[in-house]
């Protein structure tokens, strides 16, 4: 496996499935990867942290970074090349000012909390995808809102990626339920036993039962809310579903 850090490296691998990542790989990223063999296309990860998504107060210096340890992890489920740039190599000029995608923009979720982060998620996504020139791209399901603004980014700028597919890869989670995070390492073994309440949370079939289950574990709630999986506008009777959640344990989001 291959491992560079600049954009001139990646020429052989156009085409690729990428998955993009903010490094601090685990089985949840990794089932990713194993997503992206499946489209037997050469597999590029990127790992880069990226400054734009992240408000002054958020935890940018805190965010694990474990860039030899990764490359390991995503070279053992079969990644042919990681590809790590500098934020200089990234961001060499102003970022790009991007339209955000109507699914960036909904009340009550994830813009409303941290009203900068789709911005410069979609800045850094639409970088990479411009240096990478992917034909495939996957994204996991757990942050559901983040898949659809991906999902209607691509849709938007289907000039500039004619050819690109997006694919959606199943949450993973631990023996005990909790979903894959780089975050859950900041857990103590209380606090995980608390944040189990996300699991049951989502497994209901309406907003006051998951805010009852929410406050039971003792879990400090942003939004808990069930929506229409396809515009996360209130729900219509018959269409599909997505519960979203977001809770504080301490200063752990």
């Amino acid at each position: 496996m291959e491992v560079v850090v600049r954009p001139e490296e990646l020429a052989t691998f156009r085409g690729c499935a990428f998955v993009p990542t903010m490094g601090a790989l685990h089985d949840g990223h990794l089932s990713l990867i194993r997503e992206a063999k499946k489209t037997d296309k050469p597999v590029v990860v990127s790992i880069f942290v990226n400054p734009e998504q992240f408000a002054p107060e958020e935890d940018l210096d805190k965010y694990p970074r474990s860039l030899e340890q990764d490359c390991e992890f995503a070279e053992s489920v079969g990644a042919d090349l990681v590809f790590a740039p500098t934020v200089e190599t990234m961001y060499p000029a102003e970022p790009e000012n991007i339209h955000l995608p109507e699914a960036a923009t909904h009340p009550q979720l994830e813009d409303a909390c941290r009203p900068t982060h789709f911005r410069g998620v979609c800045v850094a996504v639409a970088r990479l995808f411009d240096l990478v020139q992917p034909s495939v791209t996957v994204f996991g399901l757990k942050d559901y809102q983040q898949y659809l603004v991906i999902k209607q980014l691509i849709e938007q700028e289907s000039k500039r990626w004619s050819d690109l597919q997006i694919i959606g890869a199943d949450i993973i989670r631990d023996d005990d339920g909790l979903a894959m995070s780089s975050r859950n390492v900041y857990l103590t073994t209380d606090q995980r036993s608390q944040a189990l309440g996300l699991h049951k949370a989502i497994r209901c079939t309406s907003e006051e039962a998951m805010l009852e289950i929410l406050d039971d574990h003792g879990l400090e709630v942003e939004y808990a809310v069930i929506r229409d999986c396809e515009t996360l506008l209130s729900p219509t009777e018959g269409k599909p579903t997505r519960a979203l959640v977001a809770a504080l344990l301490g200063h752990i989001r």
